[in-house]
């Protein structure tokens, strides 16, 4: 499951270095690459980093350490 982490990781950076371009530039580098954004292959990235951002936002509670969202249990707390 870790490797999957970093490939959506990644894809998320590279969604929002595409974005900062859009905005700073009006550039859209995923369309100029592949042929603009109503091409199949620019939609099909465009998706598929909007899933891996869907994959991260289910993940975050988990990788905040929050056990009650996550699905996991603690030990509890010694307050000597």
């Amino acid at each position: 499951m870790r490797i999957f982490d970093i490939i959506t990781q990644i894809l998320l950076i590279v969604g929002g270095l595409n974005w900062l371009l859009v905005g700073l530039f009006q550039f859209d580098l995923v369309a100029a690459i592949f042929g603009g954004q109503t091409a199949l292959l620019s939609r099909a990235i465009y998706v598929i980093v909007g899933l891996c951002a869907i994959w991260q936002l289910i993940r975050l509670p988990a990788m905040m350490g929050t056990p009650e969202i996550a699905g996991t249990t603690t030990r509890p707390v010694d307050r000597r």
